[in-house]
């Protein structure tokens, strides 16, 4: 919501907001593009008279001003609806869609357009570092937009995604999450069939080879030319990669129909991250930049802030910050420090806030997703609604739990020693533990 915000302002709209916790990296940017916004959801922001009001799905029936918008009678609208609107409907859409990498390939195919002059509009669900903000209106004929499959406000269930109507679709993987939204996987690859139907036979659908939920998908129909992409490649897989060895993935060679067409060397690691850039430079070349344009690009792509980035290095500590909140991402991304520093103590700091995890569905996937960490660090909430530590008991000696951010940055600072890395993942601010453990680190120092 904060992206069509700063998409709006650039239109020309005055733009006013209100949320809930609002913390960086957004909160920054709209407070950097003049952008007014207010803690809590009361009636009392109406008095503005919007024009329109722009609904996020954080709001349901109930909130004081969903209540006051609709006994006054006044315009709505959902933001993808918004977007469709008065955005996309005259640009080449590229989406990107997928449970997880959407906003890190988002990020890398939006640098990629911008190093080949076309100077794309975007919206990424995160703040790419080469860029200063999460969003643009763009001046070019295209538009890249990461497609999150989460429902799209109180009163329109559908997937954001099937309003953004794409030229180009990327489909990176599929697997069960929103458990509040969607009751089984079978549900959320509706979904992903009914953004396969709005795909004209004359784009391109960029799907990932390996992936055998997103090939149930495309079974249930499909009528747009498919490229495959897989990084061990194959005779029926269009894009591939043969990863330099000892590199961590740092370089590699892109393959397409068997033959090697660019290089890539870049400071991004792990093998996730040349799926996500195969993607990226497949969907590049459909919107004619090629190939090697695309790796050169990459090759001074920064990547997405909270994605494995490093807040601060303290007494030999080092703090990341990251996202990675679905035990395939949290473990996709232990994987990737782990090839970055070898041997090096690794502790794992985890807050189950998504809803999914709040409801307990991946319970059984959290501790072998956290097998590469030498310790594992839980912030364990008296309202979490299960039993955490017996959910996590495989993992012995290496699990710590705390039942508050405070007690944990000061079981984390008495607990790391130099040469340690902290890998701290949440989906939301994690009650600002970042600062506060860098501060208790500094302290100790």
């Amino acid at each position: 919501m904060g992206g069509v915000a700063a998409i709006a302002k650039a239109a020309g709209y005055r733009v006013t907001g209100a949320d809930l916790n609002v913390y960086p990296p957004m909160s920054t940017q709209l407070q950097e593009l003049g952008i007014d916004f207010i803690q809590g959801y009361g009636a009392e922001q109406l008095e503005l008279r919007p024009d329109i009001v722009v609904v996020g799905n954080a709001l349901s029936r109930g909130s004081p001003v969903v209540e006051a918008m609709l006994d006054r009678g006044m315009a709505y609208t959902s933001g993808p609806q918004w977007l469709a609107e008065q955005v996309l409907r005259e640009k080449h859409v590229i989406a990107v869609a997928g449970t997880h990498g959407k906003t890190t390939t988002t990020a890398m195919l939006t640098w990629i357009l911008e190093e080949a002059g076309l100077a794309p509009g975007f919206l990424v669900g995160g703040v790419p570092s080469n860029f200063d903000s999460t969003a643009r209106l763009g001046k070019g004929p295209f538009f890249v937009i990461e497609a999150d499959e989460y429902d799209t406000a109180f009163f329109d269930k559908r997937a954001k995604f099937v309003h953004y109507r794409p030229r180009t679709a990327i489909l990176n993987n599929l697997e069960f999450d929103h458990a509040d939204i969607y009751p089984d996987i079978a549900a959320i690859r509706r979904q992903f069939n009914q953004l396969l139907r709005t795909v004209p036979a004359a784009g391109r659908v960029i799907v990932n080879g390996e992936d055998a939920e997103l090939a149930t998908t495309l079974k249930m129909g499909c009528w747009t030319p498919c490229e495959t992409f897989a990084v061990t490649g194959g005779a029926e897989t269009e894009w591939g990669a043969v990863i330099a060895p000892g590199s961590a993935a740092g370089r590699f060679a892109v393959l397409y129909r068997g033959k090697s067409v660019a290089e890539v060397s870049w400071p991004l690691l792990g093998e996730h991250n040349v799926m996500n850039a195969l993607a990226a430079i497949a969907a590049a070349r459909h919107v004619g930049v090629p190939p090697e344009d695309a790796a050169r690009a990459l090759g001074a792509f920064r990547g997405v802030k909270r994605r494995m980035e490093i807040r601060g290095v303290v007494g030999g500590v080092t703090v990341y910050d990251d996202f990675a909140h679905h035990p395939t991402a949290i473990a996709t991304t232990l994987s990737g420090l782990r090839a970055r520093v070898a041997g090096a103590r690794i502790v794992a700091v985890l807050e189950p806030r998504s809803n999914t995890m709040k409801l307990g569905v991946h319970r059984e996937q959290i501790a072998p997703a956290l097998a590469l960490a030498d310790r594992a660090w839980f912030l364990n909430a008296p309202d979490l609604g299960w039993d955490l530590p017996a959910a996590v008991a495989s993992l012995g000696d290496r699990a710590r739990f705390a039942a508050s951010v405070d007690a944990l940055v000061k079981g984390l600072a008495d607990d790391s020693g130099p040469g340690d890395h902290i890998l701290v993942m949440s989906n939301g601010g994690f009650g600002g533990l970042h600062d506060k453990l860098l501060a208790a680190l500094r302290a100790r120092k």
